[in-house]
């Protein structure tokens, strides 16, 4: 397990540790953000007190084949976890920063334990709107505290796991739609911007399952303020 001083000055160390206050603290991350193809997807987790996960860290960091092994022993190990998937038109319709916010939304409110604190990675909390939307249907407890974690999915080990399900989860589904619309190369570059993907851009234009408001998907689109969350 990692440790938590980087995050004293906002908390201090006794709120952010899992047992002190006996509040099951969950991690958040996303998976997809900048793509121009695709969803964004989010996960949320939930990490017991005392666990055995050798490997983890960041997503980014790990091959596909080590986040394909870690993947399930984070389901299996975790307490609770969610999924949250937000998808192209709702994406253009909000911006992407909004979309990412619903997708952590989504995936925290969906958690079968209810998360007395949240780690996000990044800079930015979820806005309270769009968390309160999303909290379980009749939901006793009022929506978890918050916490960025600027650097969290190196960080902290939830926030860590967080990546890797987003990243799987998001994965297959980009290879689904690879097959399901050939041709762009999805299934290979999960909708990045690559060489290879701007190529078949020009060459066959936009699928169903392209951004259409990200700059380089159409011809001359200007990109509008999507935000960042760091």
């Amino acid at each position: 397990m990692k440790g938590h001083a980087a995050q004293a000055g906002l908390f201090g160390p006794e709120d952010i540790a899992f047992g002190r206050r006996s509040e099951p603290v969950a991690g958040i991350d996303e998976a997809g953000r900048g793509c121009l193809a695709g969803p964004v997807v989010a996960a949320a987790v939930i990490l017991p007190a005392v666990y055995e996960l050798p490997g983890l860290t960041d997503s980014k960091a790990l091959s596909a084949k080590a986040r394909d092994i870690l993947a399930p022993r984070i389901r299996e190990c975790a307490l609770a976890w969610g999924l949250g998937v937000v998808w192209p038109r709702r994406i253009e319709r909000i911006n992407i920063l909004q979309a990412t916010f619903e997708a952590m939304s989504r995936a925290v409110g969906v958690l079968r334990l209810t998360p007395g604190r949240l780690l996000i990675d990044g800079n930015k909390v979820l806005p309270d709107a769009v968390l309160t939307l999303f909290w379980r249907t009749g939901h006793t407890a009022p929506p978890p505290l918050q916490q960025a974690v600027v650097g969290g999915d190196k960080s902290e080990d939830v926030i860590s796991a967080a990546s890797i399900l987003a990243k799987t989860f998001r994965d297959r589904l980009m290879l689904h739609l690879g097959r399901r619309w050939p041709g762009y190369g999805l299934e290979e570059h999960k909708g990045y911007g690559t060489k290879a993907h701007y190529a078949a851009l020009r060459r066959l234009g936009p699928c169903p399952q392209h951004r259409l408001t990200f700059r380089g998907v159409l011809p001359q689109a200007a990109a509008p303020l999507q935000g960042s969350l760091c």
